[in-house]
């Protein structure tokens, strides 16, 4: 078997996190929160003493269980530079969302952010986007999109 099971975040405050993913994104808590530490987990992560806290979050538009969004924090965290839309490694996540605009104003209300403009582009089949990137409370990157099939004019 394989299939895709979660995507996760580290965060500075994870209580403040997950309640953005809920209340701004649509995650649902599926009563998977963790309190891990041991040796396996020391040897998972090469960290001695690691200890891990968090929660799954349901992604919206899948099923009761999975796949989900893991927001998890260390006792022991390490500073970085921002995510950035052009960094090699993972650059974001993306939701496809009914209005762009509305949920780019929650998103800001809820203390994220804006990283370029919001964006409309036409693609195959008739079809037309809107995207915009947005940061959550601590600075990862977002993707919103939402997708319409634009009218054809007849002759």
């Amino acid at each position: 078997m394989l299939r895709y099971v979660h995507t996760n975040i580290i965060a500075r405050d994870t209580a403040r996190l997950t309640a953005f993913y809920k209340e701004t994104l649509g995650c649902k808590s599926i009563g998977q929160t963790r309190d891990l530490r041991g040796p396996w987990l020391d040897r998972l992560t090469g960290l001695p003493h690691a200890h891990i806290t968090g929660e799954h979050l349901l992604l919206p538009g899948y099923d009761a269980t999975h796949p989900t969004l893991e927001i998890f924090s260390y006792d022991s965290l390490r500073n970085t530079l921002p995510p950035e839309v052009n960094l090699p490694g993972l650059a974001h996540i993306a939701f496809e969302v009914d209005d762009v605009q509305d949920t780019l104003a929650a998103i800001l209300a809820a203390g994220g952010g804006q990283v370029g403009e919001v964006v409309t582009a036409a693609y195959p089949n008739n079809m037309e986007a809107m995207f915009v990137y947005a940061r959550d409370p601590e600075g990862n990157i977002i993707e919103l999109q939402s997708w319409r099939q634009v009218a054809t004019t007849q002759s």
